[in-house]
């Protein structure tokens, strides 16, 4: 049995969502810059689109970026707000568990000059709001926090962080990359000012996502060309994968909530039964975690024993961002809960989808029982 519990790295491309793609890349595959009729026929599909992007996150069409994934979307709003803003400030506030995409931006900040403050988090890897708050200085020009961690599925409570950078006047904002499309996301409710999104999280293609930028915030562009996306991002549109972006998106807000149900009895099913093995540890808080997120530490084990343990029972795992799979060092996720070295280079993270069955999570579990059982009498 094959079975794929690695959601969070990536997902199968939905087959209405193919569907809708497959013209734009023949028959229909003019470009959508271009005044004959065939580019404009491509510019419809992409307004379209842009519609159906907008309505997922309560935005005006007018605010979508569309860019070549997430992290594109992370670096332009985290480096093109820093450098729309460097005569008024260079300093940036984020959270020590970002993704790599918000944290390698910062860093090439500091190594020219920006300052950074990287908020800690407690044990279930949640930021205090109070944290962020006390970190902010008179030169603070941007606040990133992301809403759902990628590893251990913690949600951050944006929406109490936006309330005071909104009063503050200060660009808030926030990688929902593994939120939307899975919970309900509204740029209002949350009171962000960017937001990032990828495609290939939600049953879409790979090399498209999109960043919304609320009216008004300043952003510089960082890819540099033609004066697509209203001047904010350079380059000819990919049309087939906007529009599988869109299409994805659509179908995400219809099955959303019978999903985010099925998918959280599953996950609880699956978090249950691993605990009551010897030694298993849960990573992330217990509540407030994404419908289809897992991540567990076993004693006596490693993170790459257990996945290639997995693997060879045909499930699909992962120790932690697909971004980072090939380092050998623990996860900076979990060691900033102040997890145990030996802990946090024990975890492993099973992420659920779409398409998976309670059938499934029966054999999963049994698998996870025989790694673990066949680690520990090898230590």
């Amino acid at each position: 049995m094959r079975v794929y519990l690695d959601h969070a790295a990536t997902t199968p491309v939905d087959p209405r969502v193919l569907h809708a793609m497959l013209p734009f890349f023949t028959e229909r595959a003019g470009n959508a810059s271009s005044v004959h009729g065939f580019g404009q026929d491509a510019r419809a599909a992409v307004d379209q689109a842009r519609a159906q992007v907008a309505a997922t996150i309560g935005a005006r069409p007018s605010e979508i970026v569309f860019t070549s994934g997430a992290t594109e979307s992370d670096n332009l709003a985290v480096v093109g707000v820093a450098l729309a803003a460097e005569g008024r400030g260079r300093h940036i506030v984020t959270t020590a568990i970002e993704h790599h995409a918000v944290l390698e931006a910062c860093h090439l900040l500091e190594q020219r000059g920006w300052t950074v403050t990287y908020v800690p988090v407690d044990e279930h890897g949640i930021v205090d709001p109070d944290d962020v708050r006390r970190s902010l200085r008179p030169d603070t020009v941007l606040v990133s926090v992301m809403a759902a961690n990628n590893e251990i599925g913690t949600l951050q409570p944006v929406a109490e962080i936006g309330r005071f950078t909104r009063e503050r006047n200060i660009p808030f904002h926030t990688d929902a990359t593994q939120l939307v499309g899975a919970a309900p996301v509204g740029v209002d409710d949350l009171q962000v000012d960017l937001l990032s999104m990828s495609a290939h999280k939600r049953y879409g293609p790979k090399g498209v996502g999109a960043l919304f930028v609320r009216t008004g915030t300043p952003v510089v562009p960082v890819q540099r060309g033609g004066s697509h996306e209203r001047g904010r991002r350079g380059g000819t549109e990919n049309v087939p994968g906007i529009v599988g972006l869109g299409a994805a998106l659509r179908i995400a807000l219809e099955v959303m909530e019978g999903e985010h149900s099925r998918l959280t009895a599953l996950r609880d099913r699956l978090i249950r039964e691993a605990l009551e093995m010897p030694g298993a540890h849960l990573n992330g808080d217990p509540v407030r975690r994404l419908s289809n997120n897992v991540n567990l530490s076993f004693d006596q084990t490693d993170s790459q024993s257990l996945v290639l343990g997995l693997d060879l029972h045909g499930v699909a795992s992962s120790s932690g961002s697909a971004c980072t799979s090939g380092s050998m060092e623990p996860s900076h996720v979990l060691v900033a809960l102040g997890l145990p070295q030996e802990r946090a280079s024990a975890a492993v993270r099973l992420t659920l989808g779409r398409g998976t069955t309670d059938s499934e999570i029966t054999y999963a579990i049994g698998a996870l029982r025989d790694v673990v059982a066949r680690i520990g009498r090898a230590a």
